[in-house]
């Protein structure tokens, strides 16, 4: 089963993008984020085509979540829970059987959280602390669960091409990486880290700025965790770096898991 998740960075302006990638890497499941559109205006006819079945969690103009999934989704959950009041569209998660296995999966757009004295960053953070409590329950189902997206997070140093450039950055702040080594350390597996260990130029994203792609000038936020049943089924995993080259691509990149 090939699991991938990608920040399309708007899925009506990157449709051609998303479908020739697809026809390519042929994946079981997607987790999309960022599709900036509200459900009803989201392009699901062209994935249905490819024989995918689409669940989505929109929201105009920002944020959202979609998974695109050869099989049907079950127990289907919209929103993390933890806040009531939060109306960003941005977990999405569901349940997907082939034949007598069965793998939950969560299609996750974590805040930016930039500029880091405002507001958003401490929206960043309690999302965090919501994520990581939601996942210790799910945890306690002992199952296969992958929890894929943009995370906007840089773990480590060996995640960015210039780390002393992101310090002061939301995404590089002590508190964002402390936040996502403690939703590790529930037990979670780091699929890319686990097959490549620490190979450095593993980005996910390139800024459109400053000529970041042509220097290469990257980081890894695009991440899939996996719970030890899943972590159990790694056959392998890679970053689909060359979608970068596309026709007016993303700013992100796919990343391509396969379970047993």
């Amino acid at each position: 089963m090939k699991i991938a998740t990608w920040n399309v960075n708007s899925v009506k302006a990157r449709l051609d993008n998303a479908i020739a990638w697809l026809k390519d890497a042929n994946p079981d499941i997607v987790c999309l984020q960022e599709l900036k559109c509200e459900d009803q205006a989201f392009p699901a006819q062209a994935f249905e085509e490819f024989g995918y079945n689409v669940l989505t969690y929109g929201q105009k103009t920002y944020n959202g979540v979609a998974i695109l999934s050869k099989m049907k989704g079950e127990d289907v959950r919209r929103g993390l829970p933890g806040e009531p009041e939060d109306t960003q569209a941005r977990y999405l998660e569901a349940v997907f059987s082939s034949g007598a296995r069965s793998v939950r999966i969560a299609s996750i757009y974590l805040p930016n959280g930039n500029p880091p004295d405002t507001d958003k960053f401490a929206y960043k953070l309690r999302w965090m602390d919501r994520l990581q409590a939601h996942v210790k329950d799910l945890l306690t189902l002992e199952e296969p669960l992958v929890l894929a997206g943009d995370y906007n997070v840089i773990p480590t140093s060996l995640d960015a091409r210039f780390p002393e450039a992101w310090v002061t950055d939301a995404l590089f702040r002590p508190e964002s990486r402390a936040k996502f080594r403690s939703l590790v350390n529930l037990g979670l597996t780091d699929a890319i880290r686990q097959v490549h260990g620490d190979k450095p130029d593993l980005y996910t994203f390139w800024d459109y700025q400053a000529g970041a792609w042509q220097r290469n000038n990257g980081i890894r936020i695009d991440h899939l965790l996996l719970s030890p049943q899943a972590a159990d089924l790694l056959v392998t995993a890679r970053i689909d770096r060359e979608v970068r080259t596309q026709e007016r691509p993303s700013d992100h990149v796919p990343v391509v898991i396969e379970l047993k």
